[in-house]
């Protein structure tokens, strides 16, 4: 009996491999936009699909970032200024692809940009710190979505959404996680309606790796900025050593964080590329080996392997 489950599975899994290796034909005549090119998953993920000879699109925040990306890519690549805050850039954008793309859709949507901060305990925070991050990580996408969906729509093409192993389990106070678990929400809502046109919708939930946004520095210091703005009642409850230990624990994110950014990347590249792309892929072993197990274990385990990570506040029970 065992041996003919494990012959099943075997074959299931070949099936699979099979099916997840067939690609898209004509890529050379299909055009990409990929929100958040600056820098990190987006900048490479541009300079990727370029290489595969896909018509990509790149959206930068700053012409800067726009003009490195395009002396490290082909004539092909061009880019455009983007602030996914801001309705009237995002409308500009969109006029922008309707002009390259003539009667053509738009066979693939990336939507990268995000921002990690203001992150630290939720109580640490005002509303407006929550709001910041939203902004961009969760309302920008989807007021980009939505601009965009009619071309995409027309391709039969396919929108990739990157949230994070905190859309599956919170770590941290603040807006990210939020906006990563919205962004999922989103995600299944739209695969569930799209379907019916034949556009597919995935979702990318990277680990821990090295890019701007995860960069240690910029935690810490929003960490400690936040701890400044507590209230004296709120700096009393949770007390100086709560906000070393934390301070310390952030300091271990470049041990953990991985410098491959292109495991992330080749998952966005199937996305767009296969026949048969996932519905989800989870990027990095931890992401696969820790994180993703771990948002289907019982509550109560989680939040005490979380809790045994973090520093008890001064005045917890």
């Amino acid at each position: 009996m065992w041996l003919y489950l494990a012959i099943l599975l075997g074959l299931c899994y070949l099936l699979r491999r099979y099916r997840e290796r067939q690609v898209v034909s004509h890529l050379q005549d299909k055009y990409v936009f990929i929100t958040g090119c600056d820098s990190g998953f987006g900048n490479l993920l541009a300079r990727q699909l370029d290489l595969r000879g896909l018509r990509v699109l790149a959206a930068c925040l700053t012409e800067k970032g726009a003009e490195q990306l395009r002396g490290k890519t082909s004539d092909r690549l061009e880019t455009v200024i983007l602030d996914v805050t801001s309705t009237e850039s995002i409308a500009a954008a969109t006029q922008w692809v309707k002009e390259r793309m003539g009667d053509r859709g738009l066979w693939g949507l990336v939507n990268n940009a995000g921002i990690s901060v203001p992150t630290a305990p939720n109580e640490w925070l005002t509303k407006q710190d929550f709001v910041k991050i939203l902004n961009v990580n969760l309302l920008g996408v989807i007021e980009v979505t939505l601009s965009l969906l009619p071309l995409v729509r027309k391709a039969k093409g396919r929108v990739v959404n990157v949230s994070s192993i905190f859309g599956r389990v919170a770590f941290i106070g603040g807006g990210y996680c939020i906006s990563k678990y919205g962004v999922e929400a989103f995600s299944d809502s739209l695969r569930r309606e799209l379907s019916h046109f034949g556009v597919k919708v995935a979702i990318i939930e990277p680990g821990f790796f090295k890019t701007f946004v995860t960069s240690t520095p910029v935690i810490s210091r929003n960490f400690q900025e936040a701890w400044e703005k507590a209230s004296p009642e709120v700096k009393e409850a949770y007390g100086e050593r709560f906000l070393a230990h934390s301070l310390k624990v952030i300091g271990l994110l470049d041990k953990m964080c991985s410098q491959d950014l292109s495991l992330v990347t080749n998952c966005m590249e199937h996305a767009l590329t296969a026949c048969h792309p996932r519905t989800r892929y989870s990027s990095g072993w931890d992401a696969k080996l820790i994180y993703l197990p771990m948002s289907y274990m019982p509550t109560f385990l989680v939040d005490a392997l979380v809790n045994l990570s973090s520093s008890r506040p001064a005045k917890a029970m």
